[in-house]
């Protein structure tokens, strides 16, 4: 299973070049670390991050929450504007049961979720807001068109939906 995460929220590049997280990403990353704690359904060994500081900062913050022993991997290929077939071949050499999060930008890990589930980057069939988890399961399949393997949505969960949570993460029955 593979984790496409978006960072969470940056500060803007005229308060800091750099673009840490915002404390409204803090946020985000705090009710991102309940919500999987509670349920278990975040279990990564390793956390492959861009070069970008509010990228590196997300895969920080989540695995010292979820899982600190967690390999934490700065990646190549993982900038915003880069092509996501280096890291779809990077993916194919992943064995099915490895668990990584992938946390990135926008049009990249849009761009890689249709590449993986469709066989093709664009049109991106994907766009993962800021905060973003969408989940992906690796068939046994592969793309006929690029011989990498199918992989399929399991589920995604966004800030928006987090936001409705009570503070301990855990959903409740209507």
């Amino acid at each position: 299973m593979i984790f496409l995460i978006r960072h969470a929220r940056a500060v803007d590049i005229s308060e800091d070049p750099l673009r840490p997280l915002s404390l409204q990403g803090v946020d985000e990353c705090i009710r991102l670390v309940r919500f999987f704690r509670a349920n278990g359904s975040l279990p990564v060994l390793q956390f492959w991050h861009s070069p970008l500081r509010r990228s590196q900062e997300t895969a920080d913050r989540l695995a010292a929450g979820l899982a600190p022993d967690a390999v934490r991997l700065e990646a190549p290929g993982m900038l915003p504007d880069d092509e996501p077939e280096e890291m779809a071949r990077r993916l194919d050499a992943v064995p099915p049961e490895a668990s990584i999060a992938v946390v990135g930008h926008e049009p990249h890990l849009g761009r890689l979720a249709s590449l993986l589930v469709r066989g093709k980057a664009k049109p991106a069939l994907f766009d993962l807001p800021k905060g973003t988890v969408l989940a992906l399961h690796r068939n046994a399949t592969t793309t006929h068109k690029t011989g990498h393997p199918r992989w399929r949505v399991r589920w995604m969960v966004t800030p928006a939906l987090l936001r409705a949570l009570p503070e301990d993460g855990t959903m409740r029955p209507l």
